[in-house]
């Protein structure tokens, strides 16, 4: 059965965190799809400016957690903080959770989880700027490359990707989870 995978993000995400996972999992014969809250195309950031923008496959208000085997949460600054905010965002990534299937999210791409309060008791990494607002909502928090917690998948940055991609794979592969909860 192919696997179909949610990447959700908008602009101002890092560049290499959606790009590298996407190639991945596409090489592997996924089936993904950026999801954004805009249709057209988001920009990316790359080496402190703009970067390549991206086609968005599916406005996020077209869309339901159900449609997916997965979901690919990158990184950037501008990209998550933008999401956290965002109710229909927050109300995607819940159902992922509420329906057992893998979630991966690297470096700053932890904080759209932590307004969905789904990081509670959950072992986590991200890049180290937003540990402190991970352990307060609630999760534990450890310097590793690559983090896997009931099929929740977390990186650190940019330099994790290979791992990353590997376990985001491995979890995709592996299906639902009995034990991922919201």
């Amino acid at each position: 059965m192919e696997k179909k995978v949610a990447i959700l993000a908008t602009n101002g995400f890092e560049e290499s965190e959606l790009e590298s996972p996407l190639n991945a999992m596409k090489n592997e014969g996924f089936n993904v799809e950026i999801v954004s809250l805009e249709e057209g195309s988001i920009k990316s950031w790359k080496d402190g400016n703009w970067g390549k923008s991206f086609n968005v496959d599916k406005p996020l208000k077209e869309v339901s957690a159900k449609d997916y085997h997965a979901l690919v949460l990158p990184g950037g600054v501008i990209n998550p903080d933008l999401l956290r905010v965002e109710e229909d965002a927050l109300i995607f990534i819940r159902d992922f959770f509420k329906q057992s299937k893998p979630v991966a999210a690297i470096c700053h791409g932890a904080w759209p989880l932590i307004n969905a309060d789904v990081v509670e008791g959950r072992t986590m990494t991200s890049y180290k700027s937003i540990k402190k607002d991970l352990e307060n909502a609630g999760a534990l928090w450890v310097d590793k490359e690559v983090v896997v917690d009931e099929a929740l998948v977390t990186s650190r940055n940019p330099g994790d990707l290979e791992a990353f991609n590997a376990k985001v794979i491995e979890e995709i592969k592996e299906g639902k989870h009995d034990l991922q909860h919201a």
